[in-house]
């Protein structure tokens, strides 16, 4: 096998090709495989239209081992009734197979057009012709051959303690997320004790890709999964935690401003809520109004649109709107100030400034108590009416 590149984890090893999900011949095939045993944590979308690749996968992860993941790109591989179940079957049984490992410690992973079942044939010609090893590494490559709609790949690499982490993830659009996001997986040779792993985990995946929000639709198919297999030894805990929340965070915000269509990202900071998940709601109030978002898109200064998403959170009756503060970037809005029309104008310059960088930030102060959450997200253009009106045409 090839040496690991700076940023690859040790005893990982990558297979990637095109198998024809799609007809423009990139590679839309990955196994993701750690040479040696590992443990597994992973959280999936909790969409009453899961599609087998899910199902098998929460199933495959539930003991926390698991050796890796294929995905299949370009192809959901949902609402396909039987067929679609057992062909998801066929393909990791061959996968996990030809790496020796036992069928019950392998992921699948399917993102792309639901509806449609995969062209087995295809797809059955290279797995026949699939066989160790594999480079190790190729993190690069995995992040390509992942992607849907994506204009660009995701990944993100660090060194924490004397291992490194490594994440990758695709999506751009339907992400509305209830366990996870999208598709993204991190690997690390990092040696981590298994129920700790799981709860660093879960912490982190609440405060990354659970906070993120492109159009507040939820995918059939997301998945998120950390592989450690141990082969850089122990690492502190509360370090590892803080490499995977820098890791995901900069995967999240990647993949908010590449939102369908996006041209610019996002950002809301709810301060003074009662608890966090009242925070997590009325920043998720905010960045999935489409009249918010249409209008960072046209930097049109009109922040009454922010207020206006935070009152639909009619049953937080403890929202005063006498108390909350609203600001943009650091020009406060909100509460109204003195100084009539020419202080209003200058406000509006102020605010529309903002709006013309690439990263928007919108604060929310309810001033109630202490919670605080941030959520990410993106502007609503015509780029993403066009592309979702033409999916599959």
């Amino acid at each position: 096998m090839s040496e690991p590149t700076p940023h690859a984890p040790r005893g990982f090893a990558i297979h990637t090709a095109p198998v024809g999900l799609a007809d423009d011949g990139r590679d839309d095939f990955t196994v993701l495989a750690s040479t040696v045993p590992a443990t597994v944590s992973a959280v999936f979308t909790r969409s009453r239209f899961a599609g087998p690749s899910v199902l098998l996968s929460r199933e495959a992860a539930a003991d926390g081992r698991a050796q890796g993941v294929v995905v299949l790109a370009r192809n959901a591989n949902v609402a396909t009734g039987r067929e679609g179940e057992a062909n998801a079957r066929e393909v990791r049984e061959s996968v996990a197979r030809t790496l020796g490992v036992p069928e019950a410690e392998l992921l699948i992973a399917s993102t792309g057009v639901i509806g449609r079942q995969y062209p087995m044939e295809k797809i059955r010609q290279h797995l026949k012709g699939l066989a160790l090893p594999f480079p190790e590494g190729g993190f690069d490559r995995a992040s390509r051959a992942i992607m849907t709609t994506d204009t660009r790949p995701k990944q993100v690499g660090v060194r924490v303690g004397g291992a490194t982490l490594v994440g990758i993830a695709k999506g751009v659009g339907m992400m509305e997320p209830d366990m996870a996001t999208l598709l993204t997986f991190f690997a690390t040779d990092a040696r981590l004790d298994p129920e700790e792993q799981d709860r660093i985990f879960r912490r982190v995946m609440d405060r990354t890709f659970n906070a993120v929000s492109i159009d507040t639709d939820t995918s059939t198919s997301d998945t998120a999964a950390l592989f450690a297999n141990g082969l850089a030894g122990d690492v502190d805990p509360a370090e590892f935690e803080e490499a995977l929340h820098t890791v995901a965070l900069a995967l999240v915000k990647d993949i908010a401003g590449d939102g369908e269509g996006a041209s610019k990202l996002i950002e809301v900071q709810v301060t003074g809520a009662r608890d966090t998940a009242q925070a997590k709601r009325v920043g998720k109030a905010v960045v999935n109004s489409p009249l918010v978002k249409t209008a960072v898109h046209g930097c049109d200064p009109n922040w009454g649109r922010v207020t206006m998403a935070v009152g639909k959170c009619s049953e937080d009756t403890d929202i005063d709107q006498d108390r909350v503060r609203v600001r943009f970037g650091d020009v406060e809005v909100y509460p109204p100030r003195a100084g009539g029309a020419d202080g209003e104008d200058a406000l509006r310059d102020a605010v529309a400034d903002h709006l013309r960088g690439d990263e928007v930030v919108i604060g929310v102060d309810l001033a109630i108590a202490d919670g605080a959450f941030t959520v990410y997200g993106c502007d609503l253009t015509e780029g993403y009416v066009r592309l979702n009106s033409e999916y599959t045409t």
